[in-house]
C-alpha cells in the first residue's frame, strides 16, 4: 500500500546504485526497514494532519476546535460520535439567522414540536376588525407600542421520564423505605430552559426582544 513501511523500503533500495549490494544484504535491509518505518510513521501523520483541515475529515478534538472556533462555547460535543457531531457543526453553520423562521425552525429541531409565535405588530399573528379575531374564540390584542418584539411559546419534547424511578402516586416509591422514589430534574430527560433559550439568542434577529414561555 502506498506510504506503508514495504512501500518506502522499496523505494529507498531502489535509489541505490547497481552493483554496491549483493542480492543478499541483511544489514543494509536491517537499516533499510528501519528508516522505512519511521517515513511510514512521518507519512502517516501528514496524512491525518491533511483530514484535520476540513470539517467533512476531520475527526477526534479537531473537530471540537472547530466548533470552538465558530460557535464558541455554544455547541459542545456531548456525546456525539465524530460523524453526528461534524452533521451538526455543518447544520449550524448554514441554519438560517435572523428570521422569524429561523426560530421556528431551530426550536423544532430542538424539540420536534413547532412553537407558537406572535408578533404584536403583526395582523396575521394578532387578528384584526372584520376578519381573523373573535372575543374568545380566536387572536390576541396586538400593540404598535411594543416594535421589534414577539412571543414565542416552546413546547418541549414528549419524554419517556426516567427509567427505573418511580412516580408519585405509584406502589413503587415511598418516603423513609426501600424504593424505587428518587428526587430528580426536568434537566435529566431533556433540554432545559437555558439550552432552549440560549438556542433562540443565537439565531434570533439582532436588535429585537423575543418573551418566552416554555411548556411541557
Amino acid at each position: 500500500m502506498q506510504g506503508d513501511q514495504t512501500d518506502f523500503f522499496k523505494r529507498i533500495k531502489s535509489l541505490l546504485p547497481n552493483g554496491w549490494f549483493g542480492d543478499n544484504s541483511p544489514v543494509l535491509d536491517a537499516l533499510l526497514w528501519g528508516m522505512s518505518q519511521a517515513l511510514a510513521w512521518c507519512f502517516s501523520l501528514y496524512l491525518y494532519a491533511k483530514a484535520q483541515t476540513r470539517i467533512l475529515t476531520a475527526t477526534d478534538g479537531w473537530l471540537d476546535l472547530i466548533a470552538y472556533d465558530f460557535f464558541g462555547t455554544s455547541l459542545q460535543r456531548g456525546n456525539l460520535n465524530d460523524s453526528s457531531f461534524r452533521n451538526r457543526i455543518q447544520i449550524n453553520i448554514f441554519r438560517e439567522r435572523g428570521t422569524r423562521n429561523a426560530i421556528s425552525k431551530i426550536l423544532y429541531d430542538l424539540t420536534g414540536r413547532y412553537p407558537t409565535i406572535t408578533e404584536p405588530q403583526l395582523p396575521s399573528d394578532v387578528g384584526y376588525y372584520g376578519g381573523m379575531a373573535g372575543y374568545g374564540v380566536a387572536g390576541c390584542y396586538g400593540s404598535l407600542s411594543m416594535p421589534y418584539q414577539a412571543f414565542v411559546t416552546v413546547y418541549r419534547s414528549p419524554s419517556v421520564g426516567l427509567p427505573y424511578v418511580a412516580g408519585y402516586g405509584t406502589s413503587t416509591g415511598g418516603y423513609s423505605q426501600a424504593s424505587r422514589a428518587d428526587y430528580a430534574s426536568i434537566s435529566q430527560i431533556g433540554l432545559t430552559d437555558a439550552d432552549l433559550i440560549a438556542a433562540v439568542e443565537s439565531v434570533k434577529p439582532f436588535g429585537t426582544t423575543i418573551w418566552m414561555q416554555i411548556k411541557s
